[in-house]
């Protein structure tokens, strides 16, 4: 991945500090906005865009997004995925408009123009005219117009798609770490459980800031801490790999924490609530879903992807940007094709646990709109991102916000700011 050469047309002056800072005017200026749909969305990275388990069959197709940019997910006849601009090469429509469906064309609703699961156009309706009149010029070629066709790669059961074709691996661009830890979730075949989609008045990168921190995790979800899912008192760690070390790992072990709880509860002020109690204790009764102990691990891709194992709940989260100032995050859970009827059971009922309406995953949202509220007049003012030190190197532990100094190092280079 390369620093554009092209100057940017921004007016920004970041902090002498460096990726400790923050400016606040990167999650408002509409401009920084754009640029970033250039160089990052539809520039040299991966994003994340569907489970080959939402796919099991040819003529299979959903809709989702690459940034703003409308795309279709499609699987042909042969098996191979594809991803495609969801944009009419006619006149510019929508092509599909269902969130997912099964056909053996893709058609616009506006001239119907046929495409098939590859992309490329079967049909334009009186291309010959009629009667003799009307109709396409004799040299149209149809070959010339069919819907864009991104770069796609698998990895671990996630199809990724890229608007650069001379990417690396999406193995590559993990880094060796992101890429076990990856590998690690999708050691088998995945079957989907289902989804949350939710809506969250902020910019994408306070989510991305957000996923990238995991200081705030033993504090502001009160559940992890009372409940010993996650506290900064167990055996944790935080990694870092890929371009900058933009990619982001967290992960930690529940009941690993005797001896040094006293010291949590001190510092952990009301995260840690000792008289309460679950009504229903079985969302918690599950099972060691690895052998390396991990009950919590979270892996994140720049720029739009995080993988989840919280208990026995997995999943990934997709982040959408719909402006400056809003972004949707899809929820996918999943379990395995192997799991038994009561592993299914469980995981299905951890989804209540675990997600935007949950007991855990709500208060993300909720914080990433106060922080777009109260920053609306000081752009020029920064937040400070000094936890664990000032450089970029992993640490065991998960009072740190390495991760966001990795990805503010490599966004900063990426978008030439």
């Amino acid at each position: 991945m390369n620093a554009p050469t092209t100057p940017v047309a921004i007016d920004l002056t970041w902090p002498k500090e460096g990726f400790t800072r923050v400016p606040y005017r990167v999650y408002q200026d509409p401009a920084i906005y754009d640029l970033e749909q250039e160089r990052i969305f539809r520039g040299r990275t991966w994003n994340y865009v569907a489970l080959t388990a939402e796919l099991p069959n040819a003529g299979d197709y959903k809709t989702t997004f690459v940034g703003d940019t409308p795309v279709i997910v499609s699987r042909d006849a042969d098996g191979q995925f594809h991803v495609l601009v969801n944009r009419c090469a006619h006149r510019g429509a929508l092509v599909c408009r269902d969130l997912r469906g099964n056909s053996d064309t893709l058609t616009c609703v506006y001239h119907q123009w046929a495409y098939d699961a590859k992309g490329d156009l079967i049909g334009v309706p009186f291309r010959r005219g009629l009667g003799g009149k009307g109709g396409y010029p004799a040299d149209f070629d149809m070959k010339q117009h069919g819907l864009r066709k991104l770069n796609v790669q698998v990895f671990g059961d996630c199809i990724f798609a890229s608007f650069a074709d001379d990417m690396p691996s999406v193995e590559a661009y993990f880094g060796p770490r992101m890429a076990d830890y990856h590998r690690r979730l999708f050691d088998r075949p995945v079957e989907v459980l289902g989804y949350h989609r939710q809506f969250v008045n902020s910019n994408w990168k306070l989510y991305a800031d957000n996923t990238h921190d995991p200081y705030h995790a033993s504090l502001l979800h009160l559940f992890h801490a009372t409940f010993g899912l996650y506290r900064a008192s167990q055996i944790c760690g935080t990694e870092t790999d890929g371009y900058e070390g933009m990619h982001n790992c967290v992960h930690s072990r529940a009941g690993t924490d005797e001896g040094r709880i006293e010291g949590y509860k001190k510092e952990g002020g009301r995260s840690y609530q000792e008289n309460y109690a679950l009504a229903d204790p079985s969302v918690l009764k599950g099972w060691p879903e690895y052998a390396d102990g991990d009950t919590l691990c979270i892996h994140v891709i720049f720029p739009n992807l995080v993988v989840q194992q919280i208990a026995n709940t997995l999943a990934t989260r997709q982040i959408v940007t719909h402006g400056p100032q809003q972004f949707e995050l899809v929820w996918t859970y999943f379990g395995y094709v192997d799991d038994t009827p009561e592993q299914r059971a469980m995981r299905i009922k951890q989804i209540n646990l675990i997600g935007p309406a949950g007991l855990i995953s709500m208060e993300d949202g909720d914080v990433c709109e106060l922080v777009q509220k109260a920053i609306v007049r000081d752009g020029d003012q920064a937040s400070i991102v000094e936890m664990g030190g000032r450089d970029i190197a992993d640490i065991d532990s998960t009072l740190t916000e390495v991760g966001m100094r990795g990805f503010w190092r490599g966004y900063r280079n990426i978008m030439g700011l």
